[in-house]
């Protein structure tokens, strides 16, 4: 089916780290022709921000006081996601470890989420054959009503091996201590906790090559496509 033909397919992907997400929802947005969006990546991009910027972390009224500041730039394409903040390419910076550990208290912000939310929407209504979204809170409340909702899950062993192999040198022991203790934080947190929807398609990623989990996807999208 060509994409000027197809209807555009709103795809959200949710689930906690490690399930492999990301390379997951990449590979279907370029195999089906759609766009694609690392909603990780804007909550790190203006968690970097605040760490650039000497905002303090611990404290939720200066983080929301400044929520809406940085600028923040999410190129859609699935072979080459960009992400800038105030004209800086930072795909590099928003990875480091110390941005990863300030993240979740960045993200259970209010404000910071009403922001990217906001963020996220306009950029899947405005994608023209349509868009692969990935996130934790994606599929519940940034787009409910998405064509399709996908929620990956992984035994926290599989993941932290998964993990650790990303994060050079990283201890597998130590990686799954600290994926434990995020998903806690991003399933407890007030606004937009990290959960299924309820008409989310669970896919067990424990035992499956990247490969399979992609071929899944992908058959479900195409399903959902043909649908409407």
């Amino acid at each position: 089916m060509e994409n000027g033909a197809a209807k555009p397919v709103i795809v959200a992907i949710d689930g906690p780290s490690g399930t492999g997400k990301s390379s997951t929802s990449k590979a279907v947005a370029a195999q089906l022709g759609l766009s694609y969006l690392d909603t990780g990546a804007q909550y790190r991009a203006i968690t970097w921000w605040m760490v650039t910027n000497g905002i303090d972390i611990e404290d939720p009224t200066a983080i929301a006081a400044v929520a809406g500041k940085p600028e923040i730039i999410s190129g859609t394409d699935p072979a080459n996601p960009t992400i800038n903040v105030d004209g800086t390419d930072v795909a590099g910076p928003i990875r480091t470890q110390e941005v990863t550990s300030k993240v979740s208290a960045v993200s259970a912000v209010p404000e910071v989420r009403a922001r990217i939310t906001e963020l996220q929407r306009s950029l899947a209504t405005s994608a023209e054959y349509g868009i692969v979204v990935e996130g934790r809170d994606i599929g519940t409340t940034v787009l409910p009503d998405a064509d399709l909702k996908i929620f990956l899950t992984a035994s926290p062993e599989a993941r932290a091996a998964r993990r650790s192999g990303e994060l050079k040198g990283a201890d597998v022991n130590a990686t799954r201590e600290a994926l434990i203790k995020r998903d806690a934080a991003d399933s407890s947190r007030k606004t937009s906790p990290l959960a299924k929807a309820g008409d989310a398609v669970e896919v067990d990623t424990t035992a499956l090559t990247l490969q399979q989990v992609i071929e899944c996807v992908v058959t479900l999208v195409e399903e959902k496509r043909a649908a409407k």
